[in-house]
């Protein structure tokens, strides 16, 4: 392994953190995003998707009860297949959290660490900031690779970006789980590399959970093969001219060695760049137009309960970025309906809010929803790029009358601009969780989440997922 390499100096960094650099800030909001995570898969372990994945494993793949599989008691999997299915699970209904730039760290990473902490001898007992730093330098790589690209910052149109990040993120975390040396840790992330990518087409559909699961698997088969012995590139996330590695997916891609910390530790990216946690399950950018139409559901209707009249309403104009997959004038599935602003914005007009149940068929299919619906009408403006960090929503409603009402959000509750109080977010973990598990277990995993970092066992956590 060459040692003046980007890729080697990825390895460095992978293989030498240690937990001490771990901040405060970076351990609170980590902690956070463990929460959150463990909760959308919880939820997400009822889905027809998950369950559709589960069967697969189960049926096609020979029994080893090793790793737990969230939300099934007494239903063990392999450490690949588990880190599969909960990833899956995580993204089966887009409730799962959002970075900048754009990606969802959390799943691709957290279903692998925790399958492989499963794994682990009795003997070899790790931590619960054993697990943490692993997350934390899992997400970690994401971000950092992310930043060699400016076209990375923008909404996705080729690829998803977990299925290429989440993937090096996933086989980062597991190597440094695994205690790999420098140059096997390099290896895992070029090998990683290797299982990497999956085509936006795929939004919106119920194969788009799998891009998640795949690289929550894929990373944790990527660190296991260099484990023993499995060489690949040296020069993955390198720019070599004419060989392209990372660069395959990212045309700008301009990469920059990873520093391991010196005396004065290391920042993590997470500590200056917060996640955004969703309050209803549906890609991201759907929040900006649902809280903008539900202020022109509340000037319509007032405070209370009620919901806009069809038979009021003449025109909707969406103002939104210009985005391909999340332009879906009358979704016909509830996974084409969480990526549609018209389907979001209409929703939130009539009810005032987006929840879980507003992509349950009998409510996707309510003629009043068809009818607004009809009336939709969306503009790109050019000072509304398709940018997580600085897009907007607008939504313009013109009544039978004449009148005019507008609701405009810039930023949502839940945007890093504007994070969930930690209430706020126990309160969603309340709801997920409780899907699955009793009041008094949900109870349990929250508290063995926040004092995670102090804990001498993460097994103590792992018990309580099923």
């Amino acid at each position: 392994m060459q040692l003046n390499t980007v890729t080697a100096s990825f390895g460095r960094f992978i293989s030498e953190m240690k937990p001490q650099h771990l901040s405060p800030v970076t351990l609170h909001r980590s902690k956070r995003m463990v929460l959150d995570s463990i909760g959308v898969g919880l939820v997400g372990s009822t889905t027809d998707v998950f369950e559709l994945a589960l069967q697969h494993c189960q049926h096609v793949y020979a029994p080893d009860d090793i790793s737990s599989v969230y939300g099934r008691k007494g239903t063990r999997l392999s450490p690949t297949l588990a880190a599969f299915v909960n990833g899956v699970a995580t993204h089966s209904m887009d409730f799962d959290d959002t970075w900048h730039p754009a990606t969802h760290p959390s799943g691709a990473v957290l279903p692998a660490v925790l399958a492989l902490a499963d794994m682990m001898p009795a003997h070899r007992k790790l931590s619960g900031l054993d697990l943490l730093l692993a997350f934390n330098i899992g997400i970690e790589i994401q971000g950092q690779l992310m930043r060699f690209s400016n076209k990375a910052h923008d909404i996705p149109k080729r690829f998803h970006p977990p299925s290429v990040v989440g993937t090096l993120g996933s086989a980062a975390a597991c190597a440094r789980l695994l205690s790999l040396d420098p140059s096997q840790c390099s290896h895992a992330l070029a090998i990683a590399a290797s299982l990497a990518g999956a085509p936006m087409a795929n939004a919106a559909t119920q194969s788009k959970p799998l891009h998640v699961g795949n690289a929550s698997r894929l990373g944790l088969e990527a660190a296991l093969l260099a484990s023993r012995g499995l060489k690949a590139s040296h020069v993955v996330l390198d720019a070599v001219t004419g060989v392209a590695g990372l660069s395959a997916f990212y045309e700008d891609y301009l990469p920059q060695p990873l520093h391991p910390p010196g005396d004065g530790g290391h920042m993590f990216l997470l500590e200056e760049q917060d996640v955004a946690f969703k309050r209803f399950p549906a890609h991201l950018g759907m929040h900006w137009v649902a809280d903008a139409a539900a202020s022109v559901h509340k000037v319509l209707v007032g405070v209370g309960p009620g919901s806009v009249s069809p038979g009021e309403v003449k025109d909707i104009l969406l103002r939104v970025p210009r985005s391909k997959y999340i332009d879906r004038p009358l979704p016909a599935s509830e996974h084409e309906a969480r990526h549609s602003f018209q389907f979001n914005a209409c929703s939130a007009l009539l009810d005032g809010e987006v929840t879980a149940g507003s992509f349950a068929p009998a409510a996707m299919s309510r003629p009043d929803l068809l009818a607004l619906l009809s009336r939709v009408r969306v503009e790109h403006p050019h000072d509304n790029p398709a940018n997580f960090s600085l897009m907007y929503g607008e939504v313009r409603v013109v009544l039978n009358g004449g009148d005019v009402v507008t609701g405009r959000c810039d930023t949502f509750y839940g945007h890093w601009r504007n994070p969930l109080t930690s209430e706020s977010l126990r309160r969603k973990f309340r709801h997920n969780a409780g899907a699955v598990l009793p009041p008094e277990r949900v109870e349990e995993l929250m508290e063995v989440v926040e004092e995670l970092d102090r804990a001498g066992d993460c097994r103590a956590l792992l018990s309580q997922l099923q």
